[in-house]
């Protein structure tokens, strides 16, 4: 009898967890198509705007990899020893160095402008094939940049439900990572409409395919981290050094390519604040 009310206990916490974490997902891949979708109201952002943003992301990024994943994760190790999170650390970094040898980079395309005719109005330019292949590879590394993200938020969940962490710090993870979706998605949408895509129809796919994407290793992370706790700190480091390789690697050099260094490290700050304040209330 009691081992049936244990399973019965069991089969609810997994659905609550799986519930959590589906909620999750949406509201990062929501965020990330809210972002896109900026394109439409925002019809030329300029550069500088978009490495402020962009900055911004990469401070949300930052601090939450160290206070809601790499901390958390240490703690929840038995002995607190910090080697278990330290190598999941090199491994996520591993990995995502690995994965952009098959993708390579195309952050070159945010630079693309419309061309503006004899009056300096801006113009839309047709779609350019030659320009549309590197979208093509940037849209494809943005999305594999997604899945530490998706994974992250899912493994916040899992910790939560395993007692290793607070329901309010996985909140605060989520949160960090659907407002660094914004900029991002609004960073990819000016890349596909400068190629010459359509505003309307790129913003509709930006929030399929990050939902496609991020939705599903959201409940990936969660159930891997409660099925498998001893897994979680080597989870949790690697959900953290994969966002702090995408953070070094891709979003501080291009962020100070075209003189807006000092824009993009205010940026960094302010997100920097944002997330820690996030933690603090929440967490």
């Amino acid at each position: 009898m009691v081992g049936a009310v244990e399973t019965v206990v069991d089969v609810l916490s997994a659905q609550r967890l799986l519930v959590q974490a589906l909620l999750g997902g949406f509201v990062i891949a929501g965020m990330n198509l809210l972002g896109a979708s900026l394109v439409l109201v925002w019809r030329d952002p300029s550069q500088r705007a978009l490495d402020g943003a962009l900055g911004f992301a990469a401070g949300v990024m930052l601090a939450a990899s160290f206070t809601s994943l790499i901390l958390p994760g240490i703690e929840a190790t038995p002995g607190g020893s910090p080697l278990p999170v330290l190598g999941g650390v090199l491994l996520g970094a591993l990995f995502l160095d690995r994965a952009d040898i098959l993708v390579p980079h195309a952050h070159y395309l945010l630079t693309g402008k419309k061309r503006a005719d004899a009056a300096g109005q801006s113009e839309q330019v047709p779609i350019d094939e030659e320009r549309l292949a590197p979208v093509v590879l940037f849209i494809l590394a943005i999305t594999l940049h997604n899945m530490p993200e998706g994974l992250a938020v899912g493994v916040g969940f899992g910790s939560a439900a395993a007692g290793d962490t607070s329901i309010g710090s996985a909140v605060a993870l989520m949160l960090a990572i659907g407002i660094q979706n914004i900029p991002e998605g609004l960073a990819v949408s000016v890349a596909a409409v400068n190629a010459g895509l359509d505003r309307r129809f790129y913003a509709m796919v930006t929030g399929i395919r990050s939902g496609v994407v991020e939705i599903p290793l959201v409940l990936l992370g969660a159930l891997a981290v409660t099925v498998a706790e001893p897994i979680l700190p080597y989870a949790m480091g690697f959900a953290a050094g994969a966002m702090l390789f995408v953070i070094s690697d891709e979003i501080v050099p291009e962020t100070h390519l075209r003189g807006n260094e000092r824009v993009a490290t205010l940026g960094t700050m302010v997100g920097v604040v944002v997330m820690l304040y996030l933690d603090v209330s929440l967490g």
